[in-house]
């Protein structure tokens, strides 16, 4: 697609207001055929083939061989080259290959692209951090590497004292964001939390000098740790000019800090990174403060790995940056808490309940590090049934690290907090949660009204038997008792499956006020995207749910007659409907819900959003060029006059009152309304468009944008409800 080259002027003066941020970009990947419901390979992140070194190199030689042909079937341009820069294969001989960018010879930042293939080598699809080719005015810079120094010494953030020469900064191309410009990538050095010599990269416009983006610059080191409840493991730190730090640059740069007891009010009030002359660390015990530590840098660190292997999700909020860890919290704190205000996580030491054992096990650290994913995905309000879900996401996901870590110490099972010393043995059961006199096993009525660490219950138990179906196992050493609240009998679909499931309904389905009902709702449409809407997988998921008292099960697939009533039957909680209500219409969670042809949803300070920080921009090329905005499945109300409402800006170059260049509103395929260059406004204005026709039906909502030769328009949308 061409890219945006007629705002060359306003792009310029607009930059000079801020910075430009990375933004998701659709996939044009085929859909991959369902496993089968036997298989234990999970959907999506798994099933790829373990290959040897010279086997992977061999495979990115040929992705390189293959580089100029690739270029040319995505429509590159032909000053662009493609780098081959890793290969992964599936089971089935598919291969997924990662390539760099560069144009006329300059490294290509957000350029970086992955191609997907059949075994036998035909594209079936791409994922690209810039879509489309790369096009801007010249590579003659205005700024000269000395004048980009100069530039980025007054820009940096993260170091004090900056310095930075002419050989410090070098000329790229910076495609982050719709408009590609020419800048340079500058390296400067200077005090920060690495010592005296940490190093920040700034980028620069190479015409006006304006900052695009900056960040640090860390070294990553191996040390060796000795944690309360891990054990010896190894641990990623940084090296500073006196020591070393447990700072983990292989992880976002996540840092350990002691907070020193402070308390809980103030928890950061007496807080220092750990540092040290040597990289080991902790002695096993709780004598040395630096053992706790440890079992948090490991958590934290195993977290990562398994939202980045299992869902390619890069930390918390999926933009590569860890939060920080504050270790001896107060005085006699059996507790652990994030708090997405600061972005940080805090760890008690214990008390005498559980002979004053750190709260930083393996599952523990993994529970507080996915509370901060729910809260950048569905963000399920803490309170009522939702409240439960959000407590369930983080026992489910802890659960997995501790299977996925594989720690001699601390093996998988579904007991929450059983390295913690509790009396009882554990903090939280999933296979039987009602077996510690509190949490719910089944939905009832009022579960809204119960502390949401109980009716985290309905959740846990939901997830252990969709995983592990009912009957008497021993997992990781430990009794556990898949019952029902039905009396059914079923298999699970498996551990990793079960998580795909959940993971999908959580960041593509669920909001801030799922309930249990739209939870299996959720889960059910997640099923039917990875395994097929007929699936076995799908069908079992409905078992699982029934089994604690949330909706009735599937038919059976394989039979195509619905499963045998339970001796006791159990009222559905709800009845769900045939559709959803519009999700993140004000683009505050990304581009959740929403499907998208090119980088349309963004935060980018180019524009404004109206509300929060979201925003949807379409068009503005000053090409030809088409885009499309949708989501589907939307139920319109039943009842009253139902509307969509929206909240539009229409920027141009065009003038007059003719229509050159067109953003329609589509309702399952038809035309509502049009809007164009001629709806100029300064500033955005409100738009109503009438849906009665499609009272009490299940629709798909487009946003569809096109644009001619000549000149640019471009499209805001903000703050989409339907009601």
């Amino acid at each position: 697609m061409n890219r945006k080259n007629a705002l060359a002027a306003g792009v310029a003066a607009a930059l000079a207001l801020g910075s430009v941020t990375m933004v998701a970009t659709q996939s044009t990947a085929a859909p991959r055929p369902p496993a089968a419901a036997g298989s234990s390979v999970a959907q999506p992140g798994a099933g790829f083939k373990a290959m040897t070194a010279d086997a992977r190199d061999e495979a990115i030689r040929t992705a390189g061989r293959n580089a100029a042909a690739t270029a040319r079937e995505l429509g590159l341009g032909p000053d662009e080259r493609l780098v081959a820069k890793d290969v992964l294969i599936d089971a089935d001989g598919a291969r997924h290959v990662r390539y760099d960018r560069t144009y006329r010879g300059l490294p290509v930042i957000g350029g970086d692209l992955v191609v997907h293939l059949a075994e036998d080598g035909t594209i079936t699809g791409s994922d690209l951090a810039h879509q489309g080719a790369i096009r801007i005015a010249g590579t003659t810079p205005k700024l000269t590497a000395a004048d980009a120094s100069a530039k980025a010494v007054k820009h940096a953030k993260h170091v004090k004292k900056a310095k930075a020469g002419s050989k410090d900064s070098t000329l790229v191309v910076y495609a982050v964001g719709k408009i590609p410009v020419l800048a340079y990538r500058s390296t400067v050095t200077g005090e920060g939390d690495t010592g005296p010599t940490s190093r920040e990269a700034v980028i620069v416009d190479a015409t006006s000098g304006a900052a695009l983006d900056q960040y640090e610059l860390h070294q990553s080191v191996t040390g060796t740790g000795n944690g309360v409840t891990v054990g010896q493991v190894s641990i990623e730190t940084t090296q500073t000019s006196s020591g070393y730090t447990l700072t983990d640059a292989a992880h976002g740069g996540t840092i350990i800090y002691d907070s020193y007891n402070s308390s809980q009010s103030n928890p950061k009030q007496n807080a220092r990174a750990f540092s040290k002359t040597t990289n080991s660390w902790g002695n096993g015990t709780s004598s040395s403060r630096e053992s706790a530590a440890v079992d948090a840098s490991y958590g934290l660190a195993k977290t990562w790995d398994y939202y980045k292997n299992s869902f390619n999700r890069s930390g918390i909020r999926n933009n590569g940056s860890g939060a920080p860890a504050y270790v001896h919290v107060d005085t006699g704190l059996l507790n652990a808490f994030y708090d997405d205000d600061c972005f940080c996580m805090f760890f008690g030491d214990g008390s005498s309940q559980n002979s004053n054992t750190p709260v930083t096990t393996l599952d523990v650290a993994a529970h507080e590090m996915s509370h901060g994913v729910t809260a950048a995905t569905a963000n399920l309000t803490y309170s009522g049934e939702s409240g439960g879900l959000n407590e369930a996401t983080s026992d489910i996901f802890g659960t997995m690290v501790e299977f996925y870590a594989n720690n001699t110490g601390d093996p998988g099972d579904y007991y929450i907090g059983e390295k913690l010393n509790m009396s009882g043995g554990y903090m939280r059961r999933m296979d039987n949660p009602a077996a510690d006199g509190n949490s719910l096993s089944c939905w009832t009525s009022s579960a809204g009204s119960v502390d949401v660490h109980y009716s985290s219950g309905i959740g846990n138990h939901f997830f252990y038997l969709a995983a592990e179906g009912t009957g008497t196992k021993t997992i990781g050493g430990r009794s556990h008792t898949g019952t029902t609240c039905n009396n059914d009998t079923f298999s699970g679909i498996g551990k990793d499956k079960a998580a795909a499931v959940w993971y999908r309904a959580l960041s593509t389905y669920m909001t801030s006020t799922t309930n249990y009902a739209g939870a299996r709702t959720a889960t059910l449409q997640a099923a039917a995207d990875l395994y097929g809407a007929n699936s076995q997988e799908r069908y079992l998921v409905s078992k699982a749910w029934a089994a604690v008292s949330v909706g009735t099960a599937l038919p059976d697939p394989g039979t195509g007659t619905p499963t045998p009533s339970p001796s006791t039957p159990t009222p559905s909680p709800t009845t769900p409907p045939s559709g959803n209500a519009l999700t993140n219409g004000s683009f505050e969670q990304g581009t959740s819900g929403w499907t998208q042809s090119d980088s349309i949803i963004t935060n980018s300070s180019l524009q404004a959003a109206r509300d929060g920080s979201w925003y949807a921009w379409m068009m503005g090329y000053g090409a030809d060029a088409v885009e499309s905005l949708s989501q589907s499945n939307i139920a319109v109300p039943s009842t009253g006059t139902p509307k969509l409402t929206f909240w539009l800006k229409v920027s141009t170059q065009e003038s007059g009152s003719t229509a050159y260049d067109t953003l329609k509103v589509n309702v399952n395929g038809t035309t509502l309304a049009t809007y164009s260059n001629a709806n100029a406004s300064s500033g955005y204005v409100q738009k109503t468009v009438d849906l009665s026709a499609h009272k009490g039906q299940t629709v798909k909502l487009e946003f569809a944008g096109t644009e001619d030769t000549y000149l640019s328009t471009i499209f805001l949308l903000d703050g989409i409800t339907i009601g």
